[in-house]
């Protein structure tokens, strides 16, 4: 019998924690895993886009997330993002996740070629049978990845008894419900693009992971809370709330997950360094949005 309740709730996205030399901090790692905890989030999704996936190698994901495990002991639900754009890298990481106890692995589709949808299939099962005890999620980010889950390859992969979900981060919120509709109750869609976090569970996302909720957890759980609740006038300002933080957030010269981390030094004192190269650093002159954005994450957790 599947245990979905354990995905069914407001997921961060984990942020890649570097050292004063630019490398994977375990220090970081753990502080930023005990933060998680301690904001009572459902769990993590760790090595995604937030943590600067492709940016990484094989060996700076093994050491993230044995940290996360580290400080996680099933206080967190634990997504483990496993893809590499080779299937050899992509099934070691994978079988490292589930020797570690993880409860999900995850994968985008190849990026670059273009390839046709039995590859992709032949690539995310050959992923998948590399963690043959472990949970698999469907990682649908068509505007990055370049190419999109369709409902016929979705069908291909509901025959994999180990997949139970799809992170979906494509805009359409509609193409949530159909996914919900195609897997009914054997699957957990989440919602993906944070900006319409209110619209994605109203439609049927369960779950949801997403990239800013990190910088503020607080305010997504408050919104969870009020969409469970049905308080869809209560929902919608606060969505719009934490929209306005997110737009000001983009706002930077250099990379959003770099004034997020900055926005966690001055909020919360946690020490998670900046942003792999080639994405841009901070400049001087944006440490006026950060400061700005931290400001309204934090008169926004006290209105609300």
């Amino acid at each position: 019998m599947r245990n979905l309740d354990k995905y069914k709730g407001v997921i961060p996205a984990f942020y890649a924690c570097y050292d004063k030399e630019g490398n994977i901090s375990p220090n970081g790692v753990q502080a930023l895993t005990r933060y998680f905890i301690d904001k009572g989030v459902k769990g993590v999704y760790v090595n995604g886009s937030s943590g600067e996936c492709i940016y990484q190698s094989v060996e700076d994901k093994k050491i993230v997330l044995e940290n996360v495990m580290k400080e996680a002991k099933g206080k967190l639900t634990v997504i483990a993002h496993v893809a590499c754009n080779n299937t050899a890298d992509s099934k070691v990481l994978a079988a490292h996740a589930e020797s570690l106890g993880v409860d999900a692995i995850a994968a985008i589709p190849p990026i670059y070629f273009h390839l046709p949808e039995y590859a992709i299939a032949e690539y995310w099962n050959d992923i998948s049978s590399a963690a043959p005890n472990t949970d698999f999620v469907i990682y649908n980010i068509p505007q990055l990845a370049g190419v999109a889950l369709t409902m016929n390859l979705f069908a291909e992969m509901r025959k994999n008894p180990r997949v139970i979900g799809v992170k979906n981060s494509s805009m359409p919120v509609q193409d949530i419900q159909m996914f919900k509709d195609a897997g009914g109750e054997d699957y957990v869609i989440f919602n993906g693009p944070d900006e319409q976090f209110m619209s994605g569970r109203v439609i049927g996302a369960e779950g949801a992971i997403g990239g800013t909720y990190g910088a503020m957890p607080e305010l997504f759980l408050k919104l969870d809370a009020f969409v469970r609740a049905g308080k869809m006038e209560e929902a919608r300002e606060l969505q719009y709330a934490v929209n306005a933080i997110i737009y000001k957030m983009c706002s930077a010269h250099g990379n959003m997950y770099g004034v997020i981390k900055a926005i966690l030094k001055i909020n919360e004192g946690l020490e998670l360094g900046g942003v792999r190269k080639p994405l841009p650093g901070l400049t001087e002159s944006d440490m006026a949005v950060v400061e700005e954005a931290a400001k309204m994450i934090t008169d926004a957790k006290a209105k609300y």
